[in-house]
This record gives structure tokens, sequence and C-alpha cells, in this order.
């Protein structure tokens, strides 16, 4: 079978970024005052991802929804858009400056209400959630030696059929670069196997970005 993918050139990624129907002036805006950080700016997710994510988290009807790794508030933006006016978006990340950026623009884009963010150890946020608190989608774009920890702690509050997407998990081809053995690229390399050996879950990579993963939490019914 022949390889089943179109390998983009600036121009041809410039098509598909300018191919989406959003066209939200605070994310120009947001994108913009991100870029003027420099290089870390390359944290922020990629406005095709952004765009997949709201119209993902608008598809299955979510209610509520976490995000562990905040940075300046696009990705925070671009799921809160896609909740309803009640919904709830809790935004882990450690960072007071780079979130106090998203703050704003999630205030100038009418989303603020729906958006609680928790400064402090993602994982120790979300250990300290009741046990019955219960997520419709999450999304995992942070420390990468903790994403196995950050995956358990959430599929254990997700509904059924509920979704994670985890981000950066080709980590610019590095996961298949043996000469490659930080401890950030082999938490990556184990969270991909063991995700899809997890009889809990079903998942896809796409490859969108720098790697998306996207986890379905199965019913108690399908798990064989």
């Amino acid at each position: 079978m022949p390889d089943k993918f179109t390998t983009l050139s600036s121009d041809l990624y410039e098509y598909l970024v300018t191919h989406r129907s959003e066209r939200d002036p605070v994310l120009a805006a947001l994108i913009k005052e991100t870029e003027a950080l420099g290089p870390v700016s390359m944290m922020q997710i990629a406005p095709e991802q952004g765009a997949f994510m709201t119209i993902l988290t608008r598809a299955i009807g979510a209610r509520s929804a976490v995000e562990v790794g905040t940075f300046t508030g696009y990705s925070a933006l671009c799921v809160a858009r896609g909740l309803p006016d009640d919904g709830h978006l809790l935004c882990c990340d450690v960072n007071e400056e780079w979130t106090s950026i998203g703050r704003r623009h999630w205030e100038k884009a009418g989303v603020a209400k729906k958006i609680e963010l928790r400064l402090g150890s993602g994982v120790d946020t979300l250990r300290s959630l009741p046990a019955d608190a219960q997520f419709d989608i999450g999304f995992v774009d942070a420390d990468k030696p903790n994403y196995h920890n950050y995956y358990e702690e959430i599929l254990r509050r997700l509904r059924p059929n509920g979704l994670i997407l985890f981000d950066n998990v080709l980590w610019m081809g590095q996961v298949l670069d043996a000469a490659t053995t930080d401890e950030s690229t082999r938490a990556l390399r184990e969270l991909n196997e063991f995700i899809i050996a997890d009889r809990r879950v079903e998942a896809v990579m796409l490859p969108v970005a720098d790697g998306l993963t996207i986890v379905r939490k199965r019913a108690a019914d399908e798990r064989v």
C-alpha cells in the first residue's frame, strides 16, 4: 500500500491554515502577543489544531473539560469556545506570567466565566479533585515526564466515550530517533506504546502539528 499522506510545503501549510471557518480576532491577537515572547512561543498550539479542538468539543457535546498546560491560553480559549454557556473548563498550569496573558484574552472573548485556572502542580491539582468529578474532554500539553500521570488521573474522571487529547506525541520526530534518550522523549515513547495496549480506551494518533493522539474511553461493556 502506498504512503497515504501529503508532505506539507510552507505554501501548502498556509493554504491548509487559511481554509478553516474560524475567524476569531481575539485568537489572532493572542497569537501576535505570544509571538512577541520569542522562541518560547513555539509552545502555543497551531491554529488549525485549535480550530479542530473547538469543533471536537462541540461535536461531542462537552460540558466539562480539563486542560493541563495552559501557557498563554490559546488552547483554553479554543476549548472554551466549544463549550456551552454553562460549561466549565479547569486549566492547570504553573506560570502566572504566561497565564495572565490568557486571562486577558479570555475576558475579551467573553469566555472567562467558563474557565477556572489553578496554578500549581498539575498532578497535585488533579489528585485533589473529588473521585466523582467527571470530564467530557481533556487536553494535555505540559511536562512530558508526567504525561502518564495526567493520563491516569484524567481517565479515572472521564465519562465513557469522553476524550483525552495529547499534544506533541511525535516530538519533532525524536520518538523514532534511537539516539535521543532524554527523559521527555522516553516518556512520550512509553506513553504512546502504553495507550495502544490499554484496553480501557481506543486511540488514534494524527499528524496534526507535532502529533496529536485522541483517546476515547470505552464503556465498561466494550472492554475485552
